[in-house]
């Protein structure tokens, strides 16, 4: 602004003076200033009301061909961030994969004929158990089951029950062929054999690099992407609401170790019920309370519905999926439960991307060949009617294509 009144001021007085020089008429006020009222030297300033209209005159804006609200506008323009030098936004998705119980082996009344045992000494692929779904399992970021018996070569079952389930320890090698890489462990089969038979299950998958939770025992499954997902497995059947204690101290457990997302997978419910007890909805809702970001439940053997709480959602029961303890159960319907998750910079965003693919527990009608198949047509818009059945009471409903329709 200086300059410019300076400019402004020498540009004056030249004209000052040339028009004093050719006479063209009474002295200008600034030259009063400069030269005196006759051109003499002198250091008279001109009078007070003269000098207010010179600088009248000066303070007046240079002409310009463009309006003021643009030069503002760049000037404006000038301060702003070069967008392109602004780091972009990093956008993470992260597909989970749920099924139901999965049990790699017989219980102990169990005739060899039909038995899974006789199905995995038949096959030449391990990888045909869970074949029909490598689609599903392959390409998502995580797949987790409930890891229902024990893999042990221990004879030493608990006689107080009825059933009593167990394979050999390699078949650890069926989940690494289905692309699974977490179980739940928590359930009212891990005992069957006594510790040994825990321990040995547990040696198993730890040989095979696959993740386990089970009571005060959580994992964390690094993702190729660098989101890390927690998970915490409770046995109601045994504990009642006293698991609420061990979901809370797993919940931060896992919090503490960085975990970006948590799944709570709870066994509970009455078996071959389709309806989940007052204690698993309390127990599931309380999850989400603690901080869980998805409720998986087993136990009850079939199908019950989901449930959305404050966003996140509740699997009541996913049913049995490859279950070698029944060669031929009378309800064979179950469902995988696909859950997207999306992350802007590291942040978990608010979404509901989720579908159930409709499923049987085998690939054939007449008996159970242990191998979960995808529905087709009209038997998968008759699993979904199922679904949408038990999870009516929540307000939950979903479409022909599995995806949420409310």
């Amino acid at each position: 602004m200086l300059k410019e009144l300076i400019i402004r001021t020498g540009l004056s007085a030249m004209l000052a003076v040339t028009l004093s020089a050719c006479g063209s008429g009474p002295a200008l006020p600034f030259t009063d200033l400069v030269f005196g009222g006759e051109g003499g030297a002198s250091w008279d300033l001109p009078g007070t009301e003269e000098q207010t209209d010179v600088y009248d005159e000066l303070a007046k804006p240079l002409p310009t061909d463009r309006p003021v609200e643009e030069t503002e506008a760049e000037e404006q323009e000038e301060t702003l961030p070069d967008a392109s030098s602004m780091p972009e936004e990093i956008i993470q998705t992260i597909t989970i994969s749920a099924a139901g119980d999965c049990s790699l082996g017989n219980h102990q009344d169990q005739e060899y004929a039909y038995s899974f045992r006789q199905v995995y000494d038949g096959i030449e692929d391990e990888g045909y158990f869970f074949a029909n779904v490598q689609d599903y399992f392959a390409n998502d970021d995580m797949t987790i089951v409930n890891f229902e018996g024990v893999l042990t070569y221990s004879e030493e079952r608990d006689e107080t029950r009825t059933y009593n389930i167990k394979g050999d320890p390699g078949y650890a090698r069926l989940l690494t062929a289905g692309h699974i890489e977490t179980v739940s462990f928590a359930n009212n089969h891990r005992l069957d054999y006594g510790v040994r038979g825990s321990d040995d299950t547990v040696a198993a998958l730890e040989a095979e690099g696959i993740l386990y939770a089970y009571d005060k025992n959580v994992c964390v499954y690094d993702t190729e992407k660098g989101i890390r997902i927690g998970v915490v497995s409770v046995n109601e059947v045994a504990w009642g609401l006293g698991s609420e204690k061990l979901l809370e101290e797993g919940i931060g457990k896992l919090r503490e170790q960085g975990a970006d997302l948590i799944l709570a997978c709870c066994h509970w419910g009455i078996e071959r019920e389709n309806y989940p007890t007052e204690n698993q909805q309390y127990l599931g809702r309380k999850c989400i309370d603690l901080g869980a970001d998805l409720v998986i439940g087993h136990h009850p053997h079939v199908l019950q519905g989901v449930e959305e709480y404050n966003g996140k959602f509740i699997l009541y029961s996913l049913a049995n999926f490859c279950f070698g303890a029944n060669r031929n159960p009378a309800d064979k319907d179950t469902m995988i439960f696909q859950q997207t998750f999306t992350f802007i910079d590291g942040v978990k965003q608010q979404d509901r991307q989720a579908r159930v693919i409709p499923c049987s527990v085998s690939s054939v009608k007449d008996r159970n060949n242990f191998q979960p198949t995808p529905a087709q047509g009209e038997e998968a818009a008759r699993i979904i009617g199922r679904i949408n059945t038990y999870s009516k009471d929540f307000g939950v409903v979903f479409g022909e294509d599995g995806m949420p329709a409310y």
